[in-house]
């Protein structure tokens, strides 16, 4: 009987602080209490005259040997369920998404930004290969011959009415212009031809704007002239061409500029030739409508 109310009291004990039910609050621990069997293994082993009071002495023993067991396993897991709630709730970095979009777009502007560095690089050089390619085919301007083919002076007044000489002057000029390019053509333009007496100008010609194509070449023939054209005696050799036209020996200069314009790639690169001609030609009175060889009198600059 002693024994079973003492194995009573401990179930009891045990069913009060058994985990399904809640605990209070100051229970730090678990109780488990041992089996019948080692009950009777404990009392019968260890009190051989079955005495109550040894019995109650040697059967403490386990009880509070589980006790401690219970409390530590019971520390064990507190001790965990704190540790995974502080893991739990440990504040983790979160990864910015648009962080590597962003460094990819960066990446990608460094790489465009380079390429057009590359291209602009390459583009200039192949520029300045055209151009300087191009300045080895410089267009050839030769001015062929001249041919005077009237010269009048008279009596006359100007236009605010002092009276002077005034002279009359009709001319004709040939020359060859050719474009040796063999990858460009050419746009073609001309200052005016003077024909001057010293500083006096006598007459002047125009040439029109054309276009030469790469590898070929054209005759332009030029007319020179000037009417009314008052000499205010600054000619002194005029002074008896009226009745001694034969004798007339006047020395003249012919002076013009062509401009030469290439398109090489498109009007990106352009390439431009200047051309300064100057002539040496004399008019003879008995020359009058024949063909003047300027080849070797002009200077080309």
């Amino acid at each position: 009987m002693h024994r079973k109310c003492e194995s009573d009291v401990t179930s009891n004990s045990m069913e009060q602080w058994s985990p399904g039910r809640s605990p209070p609050r100051r229970a730090l621990y678990y109780v488990q209490s041992p089996s019948n069997q080692e009950v009777e293994k404990m009392s019968y082993g260890w009190s051989p005259v079955g005495s109550p009071h040894h019995h109650f002495h040697y059967m403490s023993s386990p009880i509070h040997h589980s006790r401690e067991s219970s409390t530590s396993r019971l520390s064990a897991s507190l001790k965990n369920t704190r540790n995974f709630s502080w893991k739990k709730l440990q504040p983790h970095p979160t990864p910015n998404p648009n962080s590597d979009d962003v460094q990819h777009s960066s990446h990608n502007l460094r790489l465009y930004f380079s390429f057009f560095l590359l291209f602009l690089f390459l583009f200039t050089l192949f520029s300045f290969i055209l151009w300087a390619a191009s300045k080895a085919y410089t267009p050839r301007i030769i001015v062929k011959s001249m041919v005077f083919h009237n010269l009048n002076v008279q009596s006359g007044n100007d236009a605010t009415g002092v009276p002077t000489d005034m002279l009359s002057l009709n001319s004709t000029v040939a020359i060859l212009y050719s474009n040796p390019a063999t990858f460009f053509a050419l746009h073609v333009t001309c200052t005016p031809l003077h024909l001057t007496y010293f500083q006096l100008p006598l007459a002047s010609g125009q040439i029109q704007k054309f276009y030469q194509s790469r590898k070929s070449q054209r005759k332009l023939v030029v007319v020179v002239f000037g009417h009314q054209i008052p000499l205010y005696g600054g000619v002194s050799v005029l002074g008896n061409t009226k009745e001694h036209l034969d004798s007339v020996a006047l020395p003249l200069n012919l002076t013009f500029v062509v401009r030469s314009r290439a398109f090489i790639l498109g009007r990106l690169v352009k390439s431009k030739f200047y051309g300064r001609i100057r002539c040496s030609v004399t008019l003879h009175g008995n020359k009058l409508g024949k063909h003047l060889n300027l080849t070797d009198s002009c200077v080309y600059k």
